[in-house]
């Protein structure tokens, strides 16, 4: 079943990020990946993610769909003009990928090389846009393509980020540019999650929250301080300094969550710290394995 056809068939998802290589080997992804096998509906494939130079998502989501793997190919504004963005689209399509994240992409001062210069030619509701008229058989000029795209658009939202009345203006904003679902940031906190998932909740639009399993009080500090839109409360940063077992601590933390908020989203996006080693411990602690 393709991602598309789980979206409309009502299915609680799981979803499991992986990131290209920072080189041109392929094989640590690729047995990263082969320990989700029956575990994720599909795989998402960061594109430069946190603004670190990697190899492209197109070759990394071809070669799963290879092996039979559905693919979320990440796709930023940071990197990209509309020209390289409908480039890359028409080649996703002729490559078999059928799922695109649309992302403006975080700025390259945070990355491994500063001095870039972003391009942020569109942003991301300009690039779900985009999306659905090269779909409908047209590029950005409404000039006719030989042969239309058949892409299903998703988009990224931060259900902690306050004032909520702007992030629900963005996220209207991209449902209306036709977004087909929603991947949140890393959820901590379920009140919180819970006050944004009843305040869109008309939307009718599927949302995936993020989890990231803390696997230590040192990396839960440097999500607090480097990540945008990632924020640990007190109480969780305190279980993790307090904790005997960290990464046991910090799936029991995730497990938790999960089960606060399922009910309040259409599934959960893993962002595990250093691989996907404990993720089916995790579903299986919530009964999604």
């Amino acid at each position: 079943m393709g991602f598309e056809d789980v979206l409309g068939s009502g299915k609680f998802m799981v979803t499991a990020e992986v990131s290209p290589p920072k080189g041109t080997d392929l094989s640590g992804v690729l047995a990263e990946v082969r320990q989700l096998h029956g575990l994720a509906d599909a795989v998402n494939v960061t594109d430069n993610q946190r603004a670190v130079m990697r190899m492209s998502p197109l070759v990394l989501c071809h070669r799963l769909a290879e092996t039979g793997f559905e693919t979320i190919m990440h796709m930023t504004c940071r990197d990209r003009n509309r020209l390289a963005l409908q480039s890359d689209l028409l080649a996703a399509h002729a490559l078999g990928i059928h799922t695109v994240l649309a992302m403006s992409g975080d700025y390259p001062t945070m990355g491994d090389q500063p001095s870039t210069k972003p391009v942020f030619d569109l942003d991301s509701v300009q690039l779900l846009q985009l999306i659905e008229k090269m779909n409908n058989g047209f590029d950005f000029q409404d000039e006719p393509l030989a042969g239309h795209t058949s892409l299903c658009a998703g988009a990224a939202a931060n259900p902690g980020a306050r004032p909520l009345a702007l992030q629900l203006l963005k996220l209207n904003k991209k449902v209306s540019a036709k977004a087909r679902f929603i991947q949140t940031q890393a959820v901590f906190d379920a009140a919180v999650f819970n006050e944004f998932a009843g305040a869109i909740k008309n939307t009718g639009i599927p949302v995936i929250a993020g989890i990231i399993p803390l696997k230590s009080v040192r990396s839960a500090r440097f999500m607090n301080a480097g990540i945008p839109g990632v924020t640990i409360p007190e109480d969780i940063m305190r279980r993790m300094e307090t904790a005997a077992d960290p990464v046991s601590e910090g799936l029991e933390i995730a497990a938790e969550t999960i089960i606060t908020i399922r009910q309040n989203c259409r599934g959960i996006h893993i962002m595990p710290v250093g691989g996907h080693g404990n993720t089916r411990r995790l579903l299986e602690m919530c009964g999604l394995d």
